[in-house]
């Protein structure tokens, strides 16, 4: 990565976090590639965040000029090859290890040899990511919050065999699009997830064994424990699918009940009903995020 120009951004998944990375990254300066396989993926994603910075505008947080210029720095693409004279490369593609893995076998070989490469997740081991590689010395994890444009914290996560140089490197590229570094191991859940992930399922359980209402779950926790946001609420912002599959890595990684999956949440989400982005989740929304 050049220390005399800004470095260029590639993002693997135009998704919600895809879309969400590479919009903190093109506010801030930066020229992205957006990569997905799916056209109608790099529409969805473009669409969201051209939405999204109008939200920011309306709000004084930008100018229009400035959300123009952002736009203009994003490049989306369905040509891998295009991601090959990136800076960084961050993966941000759904959060399965097998899809995660076949993702990386093909990223890898584009990929620029000194770049940095890093996966977006929130409790998948890097470790075992990075084995495909090849360069597991410049890989680690880089864990952004959704929704990633108003969120400030990223993990950056040690794997095995992550250099010092990579690490630096990691904080510095997130210092650089405006967000704080925190540095963990490659432990299950890193820290928020390990903290949050129970709380989260111990709501759905209080929710599925009759001890309150939705709105009374959330309205205790925001009144009682100064809460900025209800536990149900929250996981409608993430997405039940996401915090599902946060779960089940969890249960799968620590093998201890506390990190127990509620059955209610596997249910909502098998009946398509993820939260805000589907419309529904444990409360409804007019509109789809």
């Amino acid at each position: 990565m050049s220390e005399t120009r800004p470095p260029k951004v590639a993002v693997i998944g135009a998704g919600t976090m895809g879309s969400g990375i590479a919009q903190a990254c093109a506010v801030r300066g930066l020229n992205v590639t957006l990569f997905d396989t799916q056209a109608e993926a790099l529409q969805r994603g473009l669409k969201g965040m051209d939405a999204s910075l109008a939200r920011i505008v309306r709000k004084g947080g930008l100018t229009e000029a400035a959300k123009r210029a952002a736009l203009g720095r994003v490049k989306a693409t369905a040509d891998l090859s295009g991601i090959g004279d990136a800076d960084v490369v961050i993966e941000a593609v759904f959060e399965d290890l097998t899809v995660k893995r076949e993702v990386w076998g093909r990223v890898a070989e584009v990929a620029e040899e000194g770049a940095l490469l890093a996966s977006n997740t929130s409790s998948l081991p890097i470790t075992e990511i990075a084995a495909g590689v090849g360069r597991p010395e410049r890989f680690c994890g880089l864990h952004f919050f959704n929704p990633v444009p108003v969120l400030p914290l990223v993990e950056v996560v040690r794997a095995q065999r992550t250099s010092e140089e990579t690490v630096e490197r990691a904080k510095t590229f997130v210092e650089r699009i405006g967000k704080t570094p925190i540095l963990c191991d490659d432990k299950p859940g890193f820290i928020v997830n390990r903290l949050l992930i129970p709380y989260l399922s111990d709501a759905v359980f209080a929710l599925s064994e009759g001890v309150g209402s939705a709105e009374d779950i959330d309205t205790a926790m925001k009144l009682g424990a100064n809460m900025p946001l209800g536990p149900l609420a929250l996981i409608d912002l993430v997405g039940l699918d996401v915090a599902l599959a946060a779960a089940e890595s969890l249960h799968r990684e620590f093998q201890d009940p506390k990190f127990r999956v509620p059955p209610l949440l596997r249910q909502l989400v098998r009946a398509g009903k993820l939260g805000r982005k589907s419309g529904e989740g444990f409360y409804r929304y007019e509109e789809t995020a």
